[in-house]
């Protein structure tokens, strides 16, 4: 069996087109089975896309989202930072690349959309100015450590990291645990059990 983790979906394909609101604005956007919170906007992101201050990125920088999905944090970046900055959106998923990008080129956006493999290679030494993420904590405590050190590695000195995670899923938790590996994490919000994590460069 197959999760939104997953990267080969084995559910069979269901797009599904509806209308989202995304930190004021209003897309249609296509979803699907196979994806995490394939049918709609899931209240974690929601949180995040609320909470989260207005990105401010140099000219040239990156800013990423990491565990795209269908894209609903890729599309609210692309709408708000200059032309100067790239978006990239990175996803195990190829179901959910494959819909982000769909979703961004419906909206007029061109992000990056890659696998993480195909990501890491293309960053090579240059350095991420932001990350707004929703993680997928499911994957398991050790696989999430992985995966978050993996990237925050490569933040800018400057940089800053935006994560929703779930009070009863451990946010509290990793927050302690992240600012251990010296990457001091605060609670920037919390909302609908949800908290929202801000991370720097230690």
């Amino acid at each position: 069996m197959s999760h939104y983790f997953s990267e080969h979906p084995d559910a069979p394909s269901h797009p599904h087109s509806y209308p989202v609101t995304l930190r004021g604005n209003v897309y249609q956007v296509t979803g699907d089975t196979g994806v995490f919170s394939g049918h709609r906007l899931d209240r974690g992101t929601e949180v995040l896309l609320r909470k989260v201050p207005a990105p401010g990125l140099p000219a040239g920088g990156i800013a990423l989202d990491l565990g795209c999905g269908w894209g609903p944090i890729t599309l609210a970046l692309a709408a708000e930072l200059p032309a100067t900055a790239e978006v990239w959106a990175v996803d195990t998923n190829e179901r959910a690349r494959h819909l982000a990008a769909q979703n961004a080129a419906a909206a007029g956006f061109s992000p990056v959309v890659l696998d993480p493999d195909s990501a890491l290679d293309r960053l090579g030494n240059r350095r991420i100015s932001l990350i707004w993420s929703n993680p997928p904590v499911r994957i398991g405590k050790e696989a999430l450590h992985k995966l978050l050190l993996t990237w925050f590695s490569r933040l800018s000195d400057d940089a800053e990291a935006y994560c929703v995670v779930q009070r009863n899923l451990g946010s509290d938790s990793l927050a302690s645990w992240l600012t251990d590996q010296g990457y001091p994490t605060e609670k920037l919000a919390s909302q609908k059990g949800f908290r929202v994590l801000r991370t720097v460069r230690g």
